[in-house]
């Protein structure tokens, strides 16, 4: 092509961030990492890094999450190779004025996966940590005060909530709430999840009633277990519904 040129258009970086949630202590929690150089040396951050020559987004992402919380993506192509993470593309972020230090794109991906292990800092992070997004997204509203309390760097305060929100709502309509279970669960267990992720309180009876009379949501293991104590529940795994219909709709706050 010798009529084109490249140097006459601008150069910019696309990176990958990541928005990786699970649930601990019956709270929505979101991984975040200190970043270890500028800028915004020494403030939390979302994961992320910049996207390679030689791959695309979804590899990029994917091998973030891999560096960041050794887990894999679910690939729901292949149902037997095992329960990885839940990974989606989420939003396309381009403000001119988003990094200070040159003209960055990026593409961020939402994670889900059950009760991840303690995060391990690596790249140019220094230290991480889960924390309850209530926690993250209230740091960005107020004032600037100590460390912990500091907005998140960049604009991943903005990334974060939109990555939240499509949680929120993607699991009134789909199964994506199975995505913080392990292969199998209780319906309590699953309500947490619920609970967790839409910050309510849910009645279990009627909770109850709607998740195992939806068909294809949710399929009978065989087993019961008394983790949670009490009496024995019984066991499900995630069935092959992957619209829920009627929704299960959010209450109202």
């Amino acid at each position: 092509m010798p009529s084109y040129d490249p140097s006459t258009f601008p150069p910019f970086a696309v990176t990958v961030d990541l928005v990786v949630l699970t649930v601990q202590r019956h709270a929505l929690c979101a991984l975040v990492v200190r970043r270890g150089e500028t800028p915004f040396q020494g403030r939390w951050a979302l994961p992320g890094g910049f996207v390679r020559e030689d791959e695309d987004l979804g590899a990029a992402a994917a091998r973030e999450l891999v560096e960041e919380t050794g887990l894999c993506a679910h690939d729901p192509a292949v149902p037997s190779a095992g329960h990885g993470a839940h990974l989606e593309q989420l939003a396309t972020y381009g403000a001119p004025s988003r990094d200070p230090r040159m003209r960055v794109v990026s593409v961020a991906h939402l994670a889900l996966a059950p009760d991840l292990p303690a995060p391990r800092a690596g790249g140019d992070a220094n230290s991480a940590r889960w924390a309850p997004v209530d926690e993250l997204l209230a740091a960005d509203e107020g004032p600037v005060g100590e460390t912990e309390a500091a907005p998140l760097a960049f604009d991943h305060a903005r990334i974060l909530a939109d990555g939240v929100e499509r949680a929120r709502s993607k699991i009134e309509y789909s199964s994506l709430a199975t995505a913080f279970c392990p292969p199998e669960f209780t319906v309590g267990e699953l309500r947490r999840v619920y609970e967790a992720v839409w910050g309510v309180v849910l009645d279990p009876r009627n909770f109850h009633r709607k998740v195992t009379g939806t068909p294809g949501f949710l399929v009978p293991s065989g087993g019961t277990t008394t983790r949670q104590g009490g009496r024995p529940a019984q066991l499900f795994r995630a069935g092959s519904a992957t619209v829920l219909n009627p929704p299960m709709l959010r209450p109202e706050v």
